[in-house]
Order: C-alpha cells, then sequence, then structure tokens
C-alpha cells in the first residue's frame, strides 16, 4: 500500500474488513497492519520492498452472493465487481485495490444469482 487513508477506505469502509493492528515504528514511518473479515486475514506494508504492487490474491468464501449484495449496495465510486463463472468450477468476483492488487473473492459453482 502506499497511502494508509485509502487502504481503510478500501479494506475497511468498503470491503468490511477490520484492523486486528497496526505497527509503525516511529510516528512518520511507514505502516504494516494485518486487516480480517471472517478467516481471511490479510497484512498490509507501506515498507519499501515488503512487496511489489500487482500481487494476486485468491480468497475463498463460502458466502459470495451476500458479499456481492453488500458491496453493490455501498455504491463504492471505484469498483462495482460482478460475479462470473469460471470454466474451472468456481464464481468468481474480482476487483482491484487502490494500488493494482487484485483479489479474487471465490466459491465453488452453483447456480450464478440474479443481479
Amino acid at each position: 500500500m502506499f497511502d494508509s487513508e485509502k487502504t481503510k477506505e478500501f479494506y475497511i469502509g468498503f470491503l468490511g474488513f477490520k484492523v486486528d493492528w497496526e505497527h509503525r515504528f516511529e510516528p512518520g514511518l511507514p505502516l504494516y497492519t494485518q486487516v480480517s473479515k471472517g478467516s481471511c486475514v490479510l497484512h498490509l506494508s507501506e515498507h519499501h520492498g515488503d512487496c511489489c504492487p500487482g500481487a494476486a490474491l485468491r480468497i475463498p468464501t463460502d458466502e459470495l452472493p451476500a458479499f456481492h449484495a453488500q458491496l453493490q449496495a455501498k455504491r463504492y465510486g471505484f469498483a462495482r465487481p460482478a460475479i462470473e463463472r469460471a470454466p474451472w468450477g468456481t464464481n468468481e468476483m474480482s476487483l482491484n485495490d487502490p494500488f493494482g492488487n487484485r483479489l479474487t473473492f471465490f466459491e465453488q459453482r452453483s447456480e450464478l444469482p440474479a443481479v
């Protein structure tokens, strides 16, 4: 991540994760934080060299239609993800965070919900 406020807006405000903890070596230095939603736990870092933008994460869920409905109801200005059927047997919803990391939430295919 490059901006902790944008990170919170996206992961907390839009996706509904919660902050588990935050760490800075001292005020003004880069943030390292853990966020979670259910059993999904992500570590996010502003530290140079910890990772590079453009990562791709696949996150399993058994509540994809409900999660999709929650996101659509928020009317977030920077993402309106859709659920798509993948040829390998999953329903998937992909979106990019503000820093170019791709998050794909997926579940084993059942009937695709009407949207």
